[in-house]
């Protein structure tokens, strides 16, 4: 039986354990399409400077921010998309994956 490293705290575990015994990480919540930026960091940035596109820069979409910040965000029209689709779940960072609540 080989042993593993839990992803969350570094202990070693078994590789049958489906639970880290030290800090209780399950992996099969793990979701390959979810990035690490925190949504409630977007949403705040989106709502608060979204018409300067700097929750686009936040989620790696530099383009997009550099766009934003140019016409201030689509006269609010695009920072409002964005702020839905963060509230929803279904903005997605530069790696495409998506800035859940989850």
């Amino acid at each position: 039986m080989a042993l593993i490293y839990c992803k969350e705290c570094g202990h070693q575990i078994s590789e049958m354990a489906r639970v880290c015994p030290h800090c209780g990480y399950n992996p099969s919540y793990d979701d390959p399409n979810r990035s690490n930026k925190d949504w409630l960091t977007a949403f705040l940035l989106c709502f608060f400077l979204g018409t300067l596109g700097v929750h686009s820069f936040y989620a790696n979409k530099t383009a997009a921010g550099v766009i934003q910040l140019l016409t201030l965000g689509g006269c609010g029209i695009w920072a409002l998309i964005d702020l839905i689709m963060i509230g929803v779940g279904s903005y997605r960072d530069g790696e495409g994956k998506y800035i859940k609540n989850v």
